[in-house]
């Protein structure tokens, strides 16, 4: 399986370091797209994987927003 981020590592995490991930992922899938828009990007499945990690920084951000699940619970349940 690949190295990326996992869900139960990200409910882990306190919010502002979920934040500099989300920050640090969306500029390098900026980067990413503008390479492919110039067609120098040599790996392609990186965009995907980049899109997914965004995807679950925000939907643990949302899960706690909405109270679903809190730093405590993800802590507890490992």
């Amino acid at each position: 399986m690949a190295k990326g981020l996992t869900a139960d590592d990200l409910r882990t995490e306190p919010e502002d370091v979920l934040y500099t991930k989300l920050k640090e992922a969306k500029e390098e899938l900026f980067n990413l797209r503008f390479q492919a828009a110039t067609g120098q990007l040599e790996s392609h499945g990186r965009l995907r994987a980049v899109k997914k990690e965004i995807a679950r920084i925000y939907t643990v951000l949302q899960e706690r927003e909405l109270g679903i699940v809190t730093v405590k619970d993800a802590e507890e349940s490992e």
